[in-house]
């Protein structure tokens, strides 16, 4: 990543730090202009539509990588708006299909009610994954933040023993907690019917008695949980874009003589690519997160808040690529 100095300049003249200059421009972006922020968010985000998330996805597979496609949206306020994601997943879901896209689904259970009506949201979920499973294929239930875990957790349960075969979890490596959530799940896991699960360091802001903060303590978490996931036969999507863990990711697969089929690395759609091309080239399986829909303003807008160092790339972004 590419930050800004220490001391940057605001109008030539006022000095103020980087963190505050980050948190400056994370509380001004939802009041610019959307063609502004499209500027930052056209990098990452595959674009509005389903025929702009599946003309990426054919240039991912194109390229040797899988994909996972997820529609924009969470923390719905109605239920009208979850049965309404509903309907637009179940269309995605068929057009995926029929443009024989390599990939499966993620999504997150606040877009489909969670925090309104916990029933309402997993008859949601469990339509969906109902109809990837006509296809034989999988959906992943993103983990969000803490207020969430416990909920997404039970609904994961409830899923995976309707659905061995189609459903699979995330995990945070940064929650204090994580390893001991993971080991608690080990009886919905077999030879036959593994957990899968996606490892990422996790990117909401927690406080400090629930959450790692510091840099080296959550990639020192991250490769324990790994390497817990990997002795138990446990399916990992290992989620990272720090060359550091993907070395020790490296390292874990050819200490426990993991087969390459029982393991894939996962990134986002425009983060570090030439760091995912060299996955990809040492013959490691590669999936790519591939985010599209017309609330990608309010999530651009809500990463941004939830990490504010990324608005160094926003600058870097309008005034040096735009």
């Amino acid at each position: 990543m590419h930050y800004l100095p220490s001391n940057t300049y605001v109008c030539n003249f006022i000095p103020i730090s980087t963190i505050m200059f980050n948190r400056l421009i994370s509380h001004l972006l939802p009041f610019m202009p959307r063609k502004l922020v499209w500027l930052f968010s056209r990098k990452y985000i595959a674009g509005e539509t389903i025929d702009d998330a599946i003309r990426v996805c054919h240039e991912m597979n194109g390229a040797g990588m899988m994909i996972t496609i997820d529609l924009l949206g969470e923390f719905i306020t109605r239920l009208e708006e979850a049965a309404a994601y509903k309907d637009t997943y179940l269309e995605i879901i068929d057009r995926v299909e029929a443009d024989q896209i390599n990939g499966n689904y993620s999504l997150k259970p606040t877009m489909f009610g969670l925090l309104i009506d916990e029933e309402v949201c997993y008859r949601n979920i469990r339509e969906i994954v109902t109809k990837a499973a006509s296809y034989n294929n999988f959906v992943r239930v993103d983990m969000e933040d803490s207020q969430c875990t416990d909920r997404e957790i039970v609904l994961f349960r409830r899923l995976k023993k309707e659905f061995p075969m189609n459903v699979g979890l995330v995990f945070q490596a940064y929650m204090k907690r994580t390893l001991h959530d993971i080991r608690d799940l080990n009886d919905l896991h077999s030879a036959d019917n593994p957990l899968n699960f996606r490892l990422c360091k996790g990117i909401y802001v927690e406080p400090e008695t629930i959450a790692f903060k510091k840099y080296g303590e959550i990639n020192d978490h991250f490769l324990k949980d790994l390497e817990y996931i990997l002795q138990e036969g446990i399916y990992p999507g290992i989620a990272t874009h720090d060359k550091p863990l993907v070395d020790g990711s490296y390292d874990l697969i050819t200490k426990y003589n993991v087969p390459r089929e029982r393991y894939e690395f996962q990134m986002l759609y425009g983060v570090t690519p030439d760091l995912r091309r060299s996955i990809v080239d040492a013959g490691h399986r590669m999936r790519v997160y591939v985010p599209f829909g017309k609330d990608w303003f309010g999530y651009s807008t809500r990463r941004l808040k939830e990490n504010p160092k990324m608005a160094s790339h926003i600058i870097k972004a309008i005034f040096v690529e735009g």
